[in-house]
């Protein structure tokens, strides 16, 4: 949905005068009142899962938390609203913000979403921890240099990471690449960077075939008959909503899947619903920044994918891991800012700053925060296997896992210039 830069910034403007009025930054903040953390996550629509796995994750944290001495000695409190579309959920925002005083905001999935509320979290001066999302316009930082926002991992490290494997494993054994991937910026961008990976290392291949289905599209059997009209060695694909397990079930009852080498970075966030009946073995799977079954997972991760199990009798995926890592990142930089102040409760610059380089062992492993506030976090990729108690597909030992240094730019850099000239580890 497009929204005016008047607008948003009319509407940011607002949000500022009325938080510095009514004082909610304020340093001293009474240490026996809670500590209000609002969360902004998809409930419903394509993205309700995944903003249900962050929602759960950041409960679970804040009952540990309390369950000690909260954050800092104050008990913690959530107040959830909605991410929807960008207009409501800058709304939304501001209601967190405004009526509800809460200390930080966390959340948003989505990065276009993202995209729309950055330039008011600057105005409003507002500690925001994205999960997902990104200030990202394609490949491009729109906000270099942010005060008051932190943001995700960018939205191509799972394609860097996938291009590099393919590489790895499959260099020499496949000649005709196709795709098929959502018709916006996430999957437009996926896709060119497998290309631009495969020609940084001189990979010589023909596109045969690009589908770009829109997002939601539930019918793809135009797509799976024209992917296998062009009879391709291998298929990239970004697909990661409700139409990817949709995808997998056509694909294999056209015969699509046979003998053919899959590449699917995203595919985790569906991963309980990719079952062993129509998903290969031996296809490259992306779990991101979880992988609930890894057996090097840190004891807090073993007891939280427990205790996600007995609760939901179901397996986390990775925004799980996001909320988390934003959650006990505040918490850390908090008690880390009122250590260095003799105990007394930090003003918001103060954890702010605290923040700034921190490195927290996250649910999927090691995650920090850079300079210019874009996190990094450690990504897990393999190969499937039907080896398994389950009915969905997991991965083959050993899987490969990465840190996201080594796959997203540096501030400051071109996307595209980088991959020219970057020392990727393969």
């Amino acid at each position: 949905m497009a929204i005016s830069r008047r607008r948003l910034l009319a509407s940011a403007a607002a949000l500022c005068a009325v938080s510095a009025s009514a004082g909610i930054f304020a340093p001293a903040i009474a240490q026996n009142k809670p500590l209000r953390i609002g969360i902004l996550a998809p409930r419903s629509g394509i993205a309700a899962a995944p903003g249900e796995n962050g929602i759960r994750a950041a409960q679970w944290a804040v009952e540990k938390y309390n369950a000690k001495d909260g954050i800092g000695g104050r008990k913690v409190e959530l107040v959830i609203e909605d991410e929807s579309t960008p207009k409501d959920t800058i709304e939304r925002f501001s209601k967190l913000v405004q009526q509800e005083k809460v200390d930080c905001v966390q959340g948003i999935v989505s990065s276009g979403v993202g995209l729309a509320l950055g330039p008011v979290i600057e105005e409003a001066r507002a500690l925001t921890i994205y999960w997902d999302g990104t200030t990202q316009n394609g490949v491009d930082e729109t906000i270099p240099d942010p005060k008051y926002l932190f943001r995700s991992t960018d939205n191509e490290c799972e394609a860097m990471m996938a291009s590099l494997l393919t590489i790895k494993h499959w260099k020499g054994k496949f000649a005709k690449v196709a795709g098929i991937n959502p018709d916006y910026s996430y999957g437009r961008n996926n896709m060119a960077a497998f290309g631009a990976v495969l020609k940084r290392f001189n990979i010589e291949h023909e596109v045969v075939t690009e589908q770009w289905p829109k997002v939601g599209t539930m019918d793809l059997t135009s797509h799976v008959a024209a992917l296998k009209a062009a009879k391709p060695d291998l298929i990239f694909s970004s697909l990661l909503f409700a139409d990817l397990p949709v995808f997998m079930k056509q694909a294999h009852a056209a015969g699509l899947t046979e003998g053919i080498k899959l590449v699917f970075p995203a595919a985790g966030w569906q991963h309980t619903l990719m079952k062993k009946e129509f998903t290969p073995e031996g296809m490259l799977f992306g779990h991101n920044t979880l992988y609930f079954a890894n057996p090097k997972n840190s004891a807090t991760a073993q007891e939280f994918v427990a205790w996600y199990g007995d609760k939901f009798k179901d397996y986390p995926e990775w925004e799980a891991d996001r909320a988390y890592f934003a959650l006990e990142s505040y918490r850390q930089a908090v008690e880390k800012a009122m250590k260095a102040k003799g105990g007394s409760w930090p003003s918001q610059d103060d954890v702010i700053q605290a923040m700034i380089g921190l490195e927290v062992e996250s649910l999927g492993g090691k995650g920090s925060w850079r300079k210019d506030k874009i996190a990094d976090q450690t990504f897990v990729q393999g190969f499937t296997t039907h080896k398994n108690k389950y009915d969905f597909v997991t991965l083959a030992e050993p899987f490969d896992t990465m840190y996201s240094a080594d796959l997203q730019k540096p501030p400051g850099a071109n996307f595209w210039e980088w991959i020219k000239t970057a020392q990727f580890k393969i």
